[in-house]
This record gives structure tokens, C-alpha cells and sequence, in this order.
């Protein structure tokens, strides 16, 4: 059975065509938001759906391998008290949680996995199908360079977002996704 996903949880109306974007299967997405917007909000739901769409790896990359723990796996959200990761993810849909590698394994098959840009050349082995880079302003642009092959070849999906931190890579990628065909 497909779990009701995403779980408790619905858009702010300035995230809806962003997730709007997302379910319809858009593949390449931008967000540029001021802090405590819910961008990671939107991209660790859409990540929970995805992951139920189709069978694969999903990898969610902060600047610092550091930073995701903080960030993402321990956070707790100030108005529920619930970690974060277990909002977007409930234990009803998971088969197996690995706390030291900041995995998930859900009960299709498919993986959810928090890893740093600032060590990309570790992440050989399983491709992934969905990528979000968060704070891309900071983080290492050449993870994106060594990882985007991987997601053409295989039809995967990829998110961006970041507050903005001036003339950078981040920006770089604004200018870009406000060009490309296809792109949020």
C-alpha cells in the first residue's frame, strides 16, 4: 500500500508552485528564499514522495557532512518537537534507520541518505535518482559538476536551495535556472 505522503504537512502558499513543480515531475529546481522560508521543508517532502514514486537513492548534501547532522537528522522542529527527519519521513514507511550513517531505507527499496558536498568523491558506489543541495551558496560546486552526469543519464531530479550570499556559485545557478528551458 502507498502511505499518504507527504506526511502532515501541506505548502505555505509562496512554496506551492515550487511544489507544484516537484509532483509534477519537474526535474531541475532553484530556490532562492530568505532564512527560515521552509526550503528544506518542500525538498524533504518532496523526497519522501519521490523516494515512493520510484525505486532509488536519494541523496539530501549539505556544504559539510558535519552540517547535515546539526542541520537535518537531530534538528528539532520548534513547533511540533518532532525531529525533522521523522515529520518527512514516519517510521510507518521506513524498513530500516542507520542513525550513523544518516540513512533511511524504506520498505520499497528505496533509500534516503544525508551526505556532505565536502566530501563528494566518497559518494561512489549506488547513483542517485533525486539530489537536493542545500545552502548551495556554500557549499562545494564541483559536487555538482562530478554528480549531474549521473542524474542525466538516468532520468534523476536535482534541488537547489540557498539563501543568498552574494556573487557566487549559488548565483551562478540562479542566473542559469532563470534562462534554461525546463528549469524552476
Amino acid at each position: 500500500m502507498k502511505p499518504l505522503l507527504p506526511n502532515n504537512w501541506s505548502p505555505r502558499p509562496y512554496q506551492e508552485p515550487l511544489w507544484n513543480y516537484l509532483s509534477s515531475g519537474g526535474k531541475r529546481a532553484v530556490t532562492k528564499w530568505h532564512r527560515r522560508s521552509g526550503k528544506d521543508d518542500v525538498f524533504l517532502h518532496h523526497s519522501a514522495c519521490a523516494a515512493h514514486e520510484r525505486i532509488g537513492n536519494i541523496w539530501y548534501m549539505l556544504p559539510e557532512y558535519s552540517q547535515a547532522r546539526k542541520s537535518m537528522w537531530d534538528a528539532i522542529n520548534p513547533h511540533s518537537g518532532k525531529r525533522r527527519i521523522d515529520e518527512a519521513f514516519p517510521q510507518e514507511i521506513r524498513k530500516t534507520t542507520r542513525e550513523n550513517e544518516m540513512m533511511i531505507q524504506f520498505r520499497n527499496g528505496s533509500t534516503f541518505q544525508l551526505v556532505g558536498s565536502d566530501n563528494f568523491n566518497s559518494l561512489v558506489g549506488s547513483p542517485p535518482v533525486g539530489l537536493v543541495f542545500s545552502e548551495y551558496a556554500i557549499s562545494n560546486p564541483s559536487a555538482w559538476g562530478y554528480l549531474m552526469p549521473i542524474l542525466e543519464e538516468n532520468g534523476g531530479w536535482a534541488g537547489f536551495n540557498s539563501t543568498p550570499r552574494g556573487k557566487n556559485n549559488f548565483k551562478g545557478m540562479c542566473d542559469f535556472a532563470e534562462k534554461e528551458k525546463g528549469w524552476f
